[in-house]
């Protein structure tokens, strides 16, 4: 339908109105036109085609295409193509004449005169076209076509880890560490990690949920503490980070904003191990939600940013070669991210005198304890136990220092990290093969003690056949080694009162010669 009428109606008043429109005068046509117009809502430059019967209306001029290959000649072509084991149409022309023939010599295919014909004389890209719903159908389905590359993503460049290069102080990695726990389902904290290229100097930020916005407002924060201006920014393909908020941040600062190739994690390889060696190894892997941990998060890091830049020397790749499947690295002896500033000659003399006062200030210690009070908390967030909101505290260095001595006895010290204990298995979780012939077992064992499990498995096999598998010969071997750890215990203690009683626990009830009772019991 155009203009309301039917396709009938304007054919008809084509008809009627064109005989018209190219008998009369320009005036007139105008006139003829504008109502023409009008009714069939045509533009006007098509309407004047039509009525001077020099373009057919659309219903007119569409006809069925002149089919060439019949359903003959496809059924034919995805026989030759399966014989062909699936080849393409620029292997399958020339291939066709070959494999006609030997299909027909040997019985397999017979084939019309203006068939075969028709086969042999379409071209490569009319065979892959016939073949194109063949070859769908076949290899499952459309494929998804690629996603577009959004407009910002555009905008940022690529960065490779080969392109760092040797930067100065100012070019960072930036990554988001999700806290979700076991499952990323709703909501849930994130820290935002910075790491400098050139030093190792990093910087972290909690997040109460991941959005550009927040992004944005953490980079300010953290751009103002830091002991360098923030020159670059390379980041991962996130939403979080390419999007309009951070392009327009970085470039109204002058920051030259990158990022890494998609899912090539290497790219980012200085971040990726600050992810690690840093937030991992303080916060652990429990799931933290809420403002009460975005603010415990956010207290931990403003102790473990010092103690981390200023204490925790770290390793820095200097040279990689690789010899056929050999790679040979060559790291740069450990520094402190503040040591590596302090001999950049990129800072300034006054920054560096900056750096020297702090560290000179810093308690290595005192950090240390307030790290793990936070981390106590922490784990009780993430169990679930913790109260929320962290009061401060007055540190008690001294108990602490005590504790450093021993530590070491106590498995891990970080509170994120630990397990909860197993309870000791006391049960049985399938019945006891052996527990009705076990006083007769006991017999044997009494008679000849050196028996194996093996012989005594033999013997209760020839007592009662098909009563017992060869599965079941460990289990007799535990309860044999169990009764011989039994056995010579009691021949050991043989003659002495095992009871707790006072100071006389564990003593021999006889009497014992002087000269020996030094060397056994005190």
């Amino acid at each position: 339908m155009a203009g309301g009428i039917s396709t009938q109606a304007r054919r008809e008043l084509i008809d009627a109105v064109g005989l018209r429109y190219r008998g009369s005068t320009r005036s007139e046509k105008r006139l003829i036109l504008d109502e023409f117009a009008m009714v069939t809502e045509y533009h006007r430059k098509h309407a004047i085609r039509i009525l001077s019967g020099r373009h057919a209306p659309g219903g007119d001029r569409l006809r069925p295409p002149r089919r060439l290959y019949d359903e003959a000649v496809y059924g034919a072509l995805v026989v030759l193509w399966e014989a062909s084991d699936r080849v393409c149409g620029k292997r399958l022309k020339p291939l066709l004449p070959i494999l006609v023939s030997a299909l027909e010599r040997h019985g397999h295919l017979r084939l019309d005169a203006t068939v075969r014909e028709k086969l042999l004389a379409a071209s490569a890209s009319t065979i892959d076209r016939l073949l194109r719903g063949a070859r769908t159908i076949a290899r499952g389905g459309k494929r998804t076509q690629r996603a577009a590359i959004p407009r910002v993503r555009r905008q940022v460049p690529v960065r490779t880890f080969a392109d760092w290069k040797e930067p100065e102080p100012g070019f960072m990695e930036a990554d988001l560490v999700a806290h979700c726990g076991d499952t990323v389902s709703g909501s849930f904290a994130y820290t935002l990690t910075l790491t400098d290229i050139a030093s190792g100097w990093s910087e972290c930020a909690a997040l109460v949920v991941r959005e550009g916005s927040l992004i944005v407002e953490a980079l300010e924060r953290l751009r103002t503490g830091m002991p360098f201006p923030l020159r670059g920014l390379d980041t991962d393909n996130g939403s979080e980070f390419v999007n309009e908020d951070v392009l327009a941040y970085c470039t109204a600062h002058d920051i030259k904003f990158t990022r890494s190739r998609p899912y090539h994690k290497n790219d980012q390889a200085w971040i990726e191990q600050k992810n690690g060696a840093i937030v991992r190894r303080l916060v652990g892997y429990g799931r933290l939600e809420g403002l009460a941990s975005a603010e415990t998060l956010s207290r931990l890091y403003g102790a473990s940013r010092l103690f981390v830049n200023f204490f925790q020397p770290s390793f820095k790749l200097v040279e990689k070669k690789r010899a056929g499947a050999r790679i040979a690295k060559r790291y740069d002896p450990p520094q402190t991210p503040c040591a590596r500033l302090l001999g950049s000659a990129a800072l300034s003399a006054a920054m560096k005198e900056r750096l020297t006062k702090v560290q000179a200030e810093l308690d290595p210690l005192q950090l240390l304890d307030e790290i793990r009070a936070v981390q106590q908390h922490l784990a009780g967030l993430a169990a679930g136990e913790a109260p929320h909101g962290l009061s401060q505290r007055d540190a008690n260095l001294d108990k602490f220092l005590r504790g450093l001595a021993t530590a070491w006895q106590h498995e891990e010290v970080r509170p994120t990290h630990r397990t909860k204990p197993r309870p000791q298995r006391y049960w049985r979780t399938r019945k006891d093969p052996f527990e009705g012939v076990w006083p007769e077992v006991l017999v044997w064992l009494d008679t000849e003690p050196d028996q194996t499990g093996t012989e005594l498995l033999d013997r209760l096999r020839a007592h009662q056949p098909g009563a017992f598998s060869d599965g079941q010969l460990r289990t007799l071997q535990r309860r044999v080694r169990e009764w011989r750890r039994a056995a010579a215990r009691r021949l050991v203690f043989a003659g002495y009162d095992l009871s707790i009683n006072g100071s006389d626990a564990a003593r021999p009830s006889g009497r014992i010669p002087r000269e020996t009772s030094g060397s056994i019991i005190p």
